[in-house]
């Protein structure tokens, strides 16, 4: 039971960070005279989804259901290892979020529907799947091309949490760049606004499941690794 524990806490806290700086940004930003703007929000995600999945990816740092279920796809996790991930990333999304609704002002939190994502007015669902399913191709291409891969640069989770950062600033005025199903879900719950929450599941595990049979099967390169490598499925 430890190690499935370990698992469990490692992706609750992880995701809990995410959603807690993310969307305490959005808050923020929705303040009287606030200065914080997209390339703030953007950092926000960025950095802490950074400095989550470098402290966790020694246990698992996956914080994204999308990724989860790419590393199924692949067969580099079992789908009962799988469905306890997804559950703690879930959990942790929605802990945060009645987090920020007991500790911000309940104008800041309306105003800024408890910084949960929106598809925008002029964007058609097609459009929302297409930009959240491409925004998250790149993120899990990131996770398997620099924490997955055994000949990966070692950067630690910065260039997942750059990608995110890179995708709010692309088009998170259009559908707020949720690329998470869970980051999409926690805000949803605590505020009661679950506007396009179909597009925030499909299109990133589209869009993830996609990413990791593309590099799992035509980048990745599978034979026989030097042992300071270490293994090349994680345990």
């Amino acid at each position: 039971m430890r190690d499935p524990l370990r698992h469990f806490t490692a992706e609750l806290i992880g995701t809990f960070a995410l959603v807690f700086v993310g969307s305490g940004a959005i808050l923020l930003s929705k303040a009287p005279g606030s200065t914080i703007g997209l390339v703030e929000i953007a950092l926000a995600h960025g950095l802490i989804l950074s400095i989550m999945v470098t402290a966790t990816m020694r246990i698992s740092g996956h914080l994204n259901p999308a990724v989860t279920l790419g590393f199924v796809a692949t067969q580099r996790i079992g789908g009962l290892m799988a469905g306890i991930y997804i559950v703690a990333q879930v959990l942790g999304a929605i802990l945060a979020a009645y987090a920020l609704k007991a500790l911000f002002p309940a104008a800041l939190y309306e105003a800024a529907r408890g910084g949960g994502q929106f598809v925008a007015l002029d964007v058609s669902s097609a459009q929302a799947y297409l930009l959240e399913g491409i925004g998250t191709f790149f993120l899990v291409f990131a996770v398997f091309g620099t924490a997955v891969d055994p000949r990966a640069p070692k950067v630690g989770g910065w260039a997942i949490g750059l990608t995110v950062a890179a995708d709010i600033l692309t088009f998170g005025p259009l559908t707020g760049a949720a690329v998470n199903p869970a980051r999409a879900l926690g805000p949803a719950v605590a505020s009661g606004i679950y506007e396009g929450q179909l597009i925030y599941w499909i299109g990133p595990i589209i869009g993830g499941v996609l990413a990791a049979l593309v590099y799992e099967h035509l980048l990745m390169h599978h034979g026989v690794e030097p042992v300071e490598h270490g293994p090349t499925k994680p345990v």
